[in-house]
């Protein structure tokens, strides 16, 4: 038998969400099968998949042993990583990691290892911070995502909490994420607003724009302003309105500057004297701007977090100083 006691990060959840995460060999039929038998049961007592569980309440499963994962195993995977985590912030509730371009954020369609979420993870149970035998059902949890070649600010969740509060104010964008980018070319005008559709093309891994709505587009708006010059390439700083895939890539190639590096928006031509193989763009400022009720992280509120050091920045302005950005 294998008793689990659900704490704060676990309570709030159906029984049978709960089960999908702490058992994962076990299959939905199998699940349903043991709880008629009585094999699962909450607090001793027989219950239903989709009872809500609550903090101090007691899962009980008795099951065979092939349908957990030894914790020793567990521990194994954690001890052997070495963490690679450049934290921008910490505390109990979240994490903010300095991504490093090359890098993915999850196991992608390659099926990658090597991703942020295991880099973090594996740190946090190094440190002691998370015990992945303490909370069955959670584990740390990336709340945004950006392209593998684009570096910058990523936010993780500690808590199922905390990553519940993210999701819902990065849906309605309380968050404040400025992006810096080197252009080909020079913006015109120099600060203005790009408004238009976009729309993804799952084959190509693309995104077309339009001018106006076309099945399948959706709003993307981007805020720009231009910071230097440096014979042919600009850096500029795009302020994120909406949050498209691509967006900002696709939106200034649209005005005749696409991205330094940028394969896909951008040209060979224009690329292969710089040597770049990706993309110049870095999310490099976030600030936590709440309209509403924030809870456990009301405490993130009108707080800014800059990345100073910027590669490419350093490497084609090398005189130009990273400040805040304007208004934060």
């Amino acid at each position: 038998m294998k008793e689990y006691f659900i704490g704060k990060n676990d309570s709030g959840q159906r029984l049978n969400k709960f089960l999908e995460k702490a058992v994962p060999r076990l299959s939905g039929s199998q699940m349903h099968k043991y709880l008629r038998l009585k094999r699962i049961k909450v607090n001793g007592r027989r219950t239903e998949a989709a009872y809500r569980l609550a903090e101090g309440d007691s899962v009980q499963l008795y099951l065979n042993d092939e349908y957990f994962i030894a914790p020793s195993e567990v521990e194994a995977f954690f001890q052997i990583a070495k963490p690679q985590v450049h934290i921008v912030y910490e505390d109990e509730n979240i994490l903010l990691a300095d991504k490093t371009p090359g890098m993915v954020v999850h196991t992608d369609e390659r099926g990658e290892q090597d991703t942020l979420i295991a880099h973090i993870q594996a740190y946090l149970y190094q440190s002691g911070a998370w015990d992945p035998n303490d909370a069955a059902a959670f584990a740390p949890a990336l709340c945004n995502r950006i392209d593998r070649n684009t570096g910058g600010i990523v936010i993780a969740a500690k808590t199922a909490e905390a990553l519940r509060i993210l999701n819902d104010k990065i849906k309605t964008r309380e968050l404040d994420k400025r992006y810096l980018c080197v252009v080909h070319g020079t913006p015109r005008p120099p600060a203005g607003q790009i408004e238009n559709y976009l729309r993804r093309d799952e084959r190509r891994k693309t995104v077309t724009l339009h001018r106006t709505r076309v099945p399948g587009s959706k709003t993307a708006v981007t805020r720009y302003r231009t910071l230097a010059q440096n014979g042919a390439l600009s850096l500029v700083e795009c302020e994120l309105l909406t949050g498209r895939t691509h967006q900002i890539r696709a939106q200034m190639a649209s005005i005749g500057c696409p991205l330094l590096g940028d394969g896909k928006y951008g040209t060979n031509e224009q690329n292969r004297p710089y040597g770049e193989s990706g993309q110049a763009l870095y999310a490099y400022s976030l600030t936590f701007r709440f309209d509403s009720d924030a809870g456990a992280l009301s405490y993130l509120n009108g707080q800014n977090f800059t990345v100073r050091d910027v590669p490419f920045v350093r490497k084609y302005f090398p005189g130009y100083q990273i400040e805040k950005p304007g208004g934060c």
